[in-house]
């Protein structure tokens, strides 16, 4: 089986820990789902890019989840998740993913 890459796992933390909150209406489930995703895609980064790499993807990973709100604001919320959770993905392949 291919192991899935961690732009996946992280993409997949931010826009399914919004659908969770979103569709089930409660937060805290939505964040456990960002969290779980975070640390799994952290634990990758830090195996295949090095400690200082999962600091700045895991500090891009928390900065996207704040940054969407006030872009939602401005774009919407749907448009938002899925811009910052490309962002992140676009930086994870980059930085670990690409190496592998």
């Amino acid at each position: 089986m291919a192991r899935v890459p961690s732009a996946v796992v992280a993409a997949t933390g931010l826009v399914g820990g919004y659908g969770v909150a979103r569709w089930t209406g409660k937060r805290q489930l939505g964040g456990v789902v960002l969290a779980t995703a975070g640390a799994a895609a952290a634990q990758r980064w830090r195996r295949q890019a090095g400690g200082t790499a999962a600091g700045a993807l895991t500090a891009a990973y928390v900065a996207a989840f704040a940054g969407s709100h006030p872009l939602a604001k401005k774009v919407g919320a749907w448009p938002s998740v899925l811009g910052v959770a490309g962002a992140v993905a676009l930086a994870s392949w980059a930085v670990a993913d690409r190496r592998g």
